[in-house]
Protein backbone atom coordinates (compact mmCIF):
# COMPACT_ATOMS: atom_id res chain seq x y z
CA UNK A 1 0.00 0.00 0.00
CA UNK A 2 1.33 3.43 -1.09
CA UNK A 3 1.65 5.86 1.50
CA UNK A 4 -0.25 9.00 0.61
CA UNK A 5 1.45 12.23 1.50
CA UNK A 6 -0.82 15.64 2.05
CA UNK A 7 -0.11 19.28 1.89
CA UNK A 8 -1.06 21.59 3.98
CA UNK A 9 -0.30 25.41 4.95
CA UNK A 10 2.18 26.48 7.16
CA UNK A 11 2.29 29.97 8.24
CA UNK A 12 5.59 31.65 9.69
CA UNK A 13 3.52 33.76 12.85
CA UNK A 14 6.54 35.71 13.53
CA UNK A 15 6.40 37.81 10.44
CA UNK A 16 2.63 37.48 9.62
CA UNK A 17 0.96 40.79 9.35
CA UNK A 18 -2.31 39.52 9.80
CA UNK A 19 -3.86 41.54 7.28
CA UNK A 20 -6.29 38.35 6.45
CA UNK A 21 -5.75 37.96 3.03
CA UNK A 22 -4.84 34.41 2.62
CA UNK A 23 -8.70 33.49 5.26
CA UNK A 24 -10.63 35.59 2.16
CA UNK A 25 -9.08 33.27 -0.15
CA UNK A 26 -9.01 29.99 1.67
CA UNK A 27 -12.17 27.96 -0.26
CA UNK A 28 -12.08 25.28 3.11
CA UNK A 29 -11.68 28.14 6.07
CA UNK A 30 -8.97 26.31 6.95
CA UNK A 31 -7.19 29.78 8.01
CA UNK A 32 -7.92 32.11 10.54
CA UNK A 33 -6.16 35.43 12.03
CA UNK A 34 -5.80 34.60 15.30
CA UNK A 35 -6.51 37.45 17.78
CA UNK A 36 -5.78 40.08 15.72
CA UNK A 37 -2.24 38.95 15.62
CA UNK A 38 -1.16 36.14 13.13
CA UNK A 39 -2.86 33.92 10.83
CA UNK A 40 -3.31 30.45 11.67
CA UNK A 41 -4.28 26.92 10.08
CA UNK A 42 -6.46 24.23 10.84
CA UNK A 43 -3.99 21.29 9.66
CA UNK A 44 -7.65 19.14 9.57
CA UNK A 45 -9.19 21.35 7.33
CA UNK A 46 -6.49 22.17 4.86
CA UNK A 47 -5.75 20.74 1.39
CA UNK A 48 -2.53 22.19 0.74
CA UNK A 49 -4.01 24.06 -2.31
CA UNK A 50 -1.57 27.38 -2.15
CA UNK A 51 -4.03 30.14 -3.03
CA UNK A 52 -3.09 31.24 1.21
CA UNK A 53 0.21 31.40 -0.04
CA UNK A 54 -0.43 33.16 -3.33
CA UNK A 55 -2.51 35.90 -2.12
CA UNK A 56 -0.23 36.25 1.16
CA UNK A 57 1.82 39.50 0.46
CA UNK A 58 4.59 39.46 2.76
CA UNK A 59 5.00 35.62 1.70
CA UNK A 60 4.91 33.87 4.92
CA UNK A 61 3.04 31.04 4.26
CA UNK A 62 4.45 27.89 2.55
CA UNK A 63 3.13 24.55 1.37
CA UNK A 64 5.00 21.89 2.98
CA UNK A 65 4.39 18.27 2.23
CA UNK A 66 3.52 15.83 5.39
CA UNK A 67 2.84 12.18 6.12
CA UNK A 68 -0.26 11.44 7.52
Amino acid sequence: MAVRIKRRAVVDGSLCVACGCCVKVCPLSAIQVWRGVRAAVNADKCVGCGKCAKECPASVISIEEVQP
